[in-house]
C-alpha cells in the first residue's frame, strides 16, 4: 500500500430537488477541474421553506483527494 497524502476542500451543492441531487451537484461540478476526488463528508445541510414546503435544498460538504506525485 502506497503512502498517499490527501487534501480536502468545502464545496456547498444546492437543489431545488433533493439533498442527493445537491451533494451530486457539488462533486460532479468539482470533478471538472479537480482530480483524484475518492470521498465525501455532509457536514451541514439547510433548505428553504415556502409555502409550508421545502422549496431548496443546500448541503456544505468536505470532499478528499489524493495529491499526484
Amino acid at each position: 500500500m502506497s503512502n498517499h497524502v490527501y487534501k480536502s476542500i468545502e464545496l456547498t451543492g444546492s437543489s431545488t430537488i433533493s439533498i442527493e441531487d445537491a451533494i451530486s451537484r457539488a462533486i460532479e461540478r468539482a470533478s471538472e477541474t479537480v482530480r483524484n476526488i475518492s470521498w465525501f463528508e455532509v457536514i451541514e445541510t439547510r433548505g428553504h421553506v415556502q409555502d409550508g414546503k421545502v422549496a431548496h435544498w443546500q448541503v456544505s460538504l468536505k470532499v478528499g483527494f489524493t495529491l499526484e506525485d
